[in-house]
């Protein structure tokens, strides 16, 4: 509870302690009404006359003390400070967690130090009512927020008003479903995207009178200046994601994982734009047999990883009292989103099962950290709304601990959603366990995944039962199979692969492009000694 303390932005807070030092006063004086309309209708008129001569002296003398007990203890809870990014239902938790120990303690120390009629009569009334009222107000406010766009009399949210999102890469699987939710929330949103995949995943949100957007290429600095002009905080989700897809085209994987995010740090700097989030990627913690934290030493083993890793590097080193950079290493994605990828293995081995009925299991007894598309959405909202002193420079491991599951365990799950499966087990020299600590991000932020693994199979596989999706095998759904058939993606102009390269070579001297041909290949990363060498044959 002390981190509650530790974080308290006293501009912020005060307004609301003070809110909640009215409510208790309120509370004790409403208490002190129902007592003595308790004992007038029952008779005992007398005993209600000396609680009433009785309660001045026990309101000034002993109340007024013990009346700080209620912020002093939604502070240590961090009521007043980071709970306001928490998810609704951690949220809640944690309110009724406060008011209930807030209640506690008064209620006890009146019946250890109370000695008069109204100290002993008044006490139960005034903390239920007490306790009522601060739920109550709190649960009703994070209601509304949820259920209703409130507006003002211009026809801008609150949340309008103060911040225009701009979403690098905002067209894809994770950005479609994330441009809707923050234009739900209130938010202006921008996306900038090069439709390399179609603009169909943005169809429920282009018409909204908050949605713009850019089509434009993250390399292309015209693009990125014109796209960060006038926004308030950058999601950057522009990727090309996966090990075989980066492999499919190692230049490109440079310039938009790496080189790009380089450009984009200084156009958002000279912008004055002082948020960003990265999307980053478990993968790369590596093989590990270990459970790994945000502390753990990083060990990317593939070309994608690697890219990960040095756009942390990149955005930590820029990071200032006017730029806070905050890193988000995501864990495997699932679920069904209005871009569905199927070259993810939960969504892979689920299409598999219902379409073909037999799904094969490569070392079924390792480790991988699961999250739904839908909570990673959930967990990049959590930390756009957080407080900016709580996540600057911070990496955090986004997903659940509940959702560490082995491989055999989601091949358990999908015959128990699609029952006739036939599952093959095969066993290779990929050994990899990988499992990771989310404990960070949950005791920060307060966040919880809403679905579990059984949820994103089951709503894919009706999904396919609904026919929304007649073919997983479509190019569209397979970043590496799209981009093989599309080729080299290609930059707009010279200058462009100047400026990439310029970015590139910044990063040790060198075009860290690895050796295609080689049998191993050696990561490394700024300010980090050389990794041991893995062989191709273990980096998938």
């Amino acid at each position: 509870m002390q981190k509650g303390f530790r974080s308290i932005s006293w501009q912020e807070a005060v307004p609301r302690v003070v809110a909640d030092f009215v409510t208790v006063h309120f509370s004790m004086l409403c208490a002190l009404s129902v007592s003595v309309v308790y004992q007038v209708a029952f008779g005992s008129g007398g005993q209600a006359q000396a609680l009433t001569a009785d309660f001045a002296k026990y309101y000034i003398r002993f109340f007024w003390l013990m009346s700080p007990i209620f912020p002093l203890t939604f502070a240590a809870f961090g009521i007043y400070t980071h709970t306001r990014s928490y998810t609704s239902r951690r949220k809640n938790w944690v309110i009724l967690q406060a008011v209930g120990v807030a209640v506690l303690l008064f209620f006890g120390i009146t019946q250890l130090l109370g000695n008069t009629t109204a100290g002993r009569s008044v006490a139960v009334p005034f903390a239920v009512l007490a306790g009522f009222i601060l739920c109550g107000s709190r649960f009703l406010k994070g209601y509304i927020e949820g259920h209703f766009d409130v507006r003002p009399r211009n026809g801008l949210s609150q949340g309008a008003r103060k911040s225009r999102v701009l979403i690098v890469g905002g067209a894809g699987y994770i950005g479609s479903l994330l441009a809707e939710r923050l234009l739900h929330l209130g938010y202006k949103v921008r996306v900038l995207d090069s439709l390399l995949y179609g603009k169909e995943s943005l169809h429920p949100v282009e018409n909204d009178l908050y949605f713009q957007l850019m089509v434009g290429d993250c390399r292309n600095i015209r693009d990125v200046v014109k796209a960060v002009h006038g926004v308030d905080i950058i999601v950057h989700l522009a990727a090309i994601v996966g090990d075989p897809a980066c492999e499919q085209d190692q230049k490109a994987a440079l310039e938009i994982n790496y080189a790009s995010t380089r450009m984009l740090i200084e156009v958002a700097k000279g912008h004055g734009v002082n948020r960003l989030l990265f999307a980053s990627s478990c993968s790369v913690y590596g093989a590990t047999d270990v459970e790994v934290t945000e502390e753990s030493r990083v060990n990317p083993i593939s070309l994608y990883a690697r890219t990960k890793v040095d756009s942390e590097r990149a955005l930590l080193d820029a990071k200032s009292s006017e730029f806070h950079p905050t890193i988000l290493r995501f864990a495997t994605v699932f679920g069904l989103g209005y871009r569905p990828r199927f070259d993810l293995v939960v969504n892979l081995l689920t299409a598999k099962a219902k379409q073909e009925g037999v799904i094969t299991i490569f070392n079924g007894e390792q480790w991988r950290p699961f999250i739904h598309v839908r909570d990673v959405v959930e967990a990049i909202v959590c930390t756009l709304q957080a407080p900016t002193r709580l996540v600057t420079g911070e990496i955090f491991n986004v997903g659940d601990s509940g959702l560490n599951h082995t491989l055999q365990d989601v091949a358990t799950t999908i015959r128990e959603v699609v029952p006739h499966t036939t599952v093959e087990n095969v066993t290779n020299s990929d050994r990899r366990n990988y499992r990771v600590n989310f404990d960070k991000f949950r005791h920060r932020l307060g966040f919880l995944a809403s679905y579990t693994l059984r949820d994103g199979i089951q709503e894919l596989a009706n999904a396919f039962e609904q026919r929304q999706i007649l073919d997983y095998r479509d190019l569209r759904f397979h970043n590496q199979g799209f981009l093989r058939k599309a080729g080299a993606v290609g930059l707009k102009h010279e200058i462009d692969g100047l400026i990439m390269a310029a970015f590139v070579n910044e990063r040790d001297g060198n075009v860290p492009l690895p050796l295609a041909n080689a049998s191993t290949v050696t990561m490394t990363s700024p300010g980090l000694p050389a990794q041991r060498a893995v062989t191709r044959e273990e980096a998938y």
